[in-house]
């Protein structure tokens, strides 16, 4: 079987994301903040048409109409919510209404996480191909209720776990095609690799901090894989804690500088430096990809992630 090595590249520049950020913030402030989804939408194509898999690039094909429809949706459900939150808080039941909004938020959070993956995924395209996500709402929804009554009666000891069995039940559903994502990490090697990094970081006046970047980075990377059938494509990282330092400094000193001006060419130089540093080899033959996925044009998750202000588990 043939073995391949696969390149991912980032084209994007910053002047450009310059110009649709500033748009962007322009007509989400003058539309009161009706403009945000096709702000996202813009945002969007332009980071997935700036990622390159082997010389083609991701298409996204989410519109502004459709998170605008989700948007007003996620609003309708958090403003019943709050409504009946404040409603009972004004009538003298603040515990009852503290104690109903962690319930439902409880239940809300997973459910907009997977609608998330469904729409974001649905909406992903390479080389003609569809990406997908497989999961269950309802796994998801006790995957999440689970973890997170055992992170608080263990003091958010298993948070370390929780943590892992979220991120590999979203991934191992991830599909391209008849292609799987899988990922291995576990719960116990992520815990001790954050006691390590904390502690280090304490002990050397916080200069092994980035070493601890590194180490996360590569532990999410490495343990990440596509299979399809005997086929495989492994990820593994290649920077280092010198890298990170370098990487994290600068990005510092740029934003000081210019009181934040800098803010789009440090995102595009950390979207650089982030897929420069995966390798990414295997046996998978990519033109032999089938379409299996279906579309979905639901975006309602998609944005209420955004009101709890998510950043995408990948």
């Amino acid at each position: 079987m043939e073995y391949n090595k696969y390149s991912l590249v980032f084209k994007g520049r910053g002047f450009e994301y310059f110009k649709i950020l500033l748009v962007n913030m322009i007509l989400t402030t003058i539309t009161l903040g009706l403009y945000y989804p096709w702000a996202k939408a813009r945002t969007l194509h332009f980071f997935y048409g700036n990622t390159h898999f082997n010389g083609q690039p991701f298409v996204f094909t989410g519109t502004g109409e459709q998170m605008f429809k989700g948007f007003i949706k996620a609003f309708l459900i958090l403003l019943c919510l709050y409504g009946l939150v404040i409603y009972l808080s004004l009538n003298e039941q603040e515990l009852v209404a503290a104690a109903l909004l962690y319930i439902i938020l409880l239940f809300i959070i997973p459910l907009a996480i997977h609608g998330s993956y469904r729409y974001r995924f649905a909406k992903t395209i390479w080389s003609g191909i569809r990406f997908g996500y497989m999961g269950n709402k309802w796994e998801l929804l006790m995957l999440c209720i689970k973890g997170t009554f055992l992170t608080i009666v263990t003091i958010g000891i298993y948070g370390a776990w929780f943590a892992m069995n979220l991120r590999r039940y979203l991934l191992c559903n991830v599909k391209i095609g008849d292609a799987r994502f899988s990922y291995k990490g576990v719960g116990s090697e992520y815990f001790w690799l954050n006691v390590k990094g904390y502690l280090l970081s304490i002990f050397t006046f916080g200069i092994y901090f980035f070493w601890w970047q590194k180490d996360l980075f590569a532990y999410f990377i490495n343990n990440l894989r596509l299979t399809k059938g005997d086929q495989t494509m492994l990820l593994k990282s290649t920077a280092t804690g010198g890298d990170f330092l370098a990487l994290i400094m600068v990005n510092l000193l740029l934003f000081v500088f210019t009181l934040g001006l800098a803010t789009p060419w440090i995102v595009i130089r950390s979207m650089r430096f982030l897929l420069a540093n995966m390798v990414l080899d295997g046996t998978i033959a990519f033109d032999e990809l089938r379409q299996t996925q279906e579309n979905f044009d639901d975006a309602t998750g998609e944005d209420l992630t955004d009101f709890f202000d998510f950043g995408f588990i990948i």
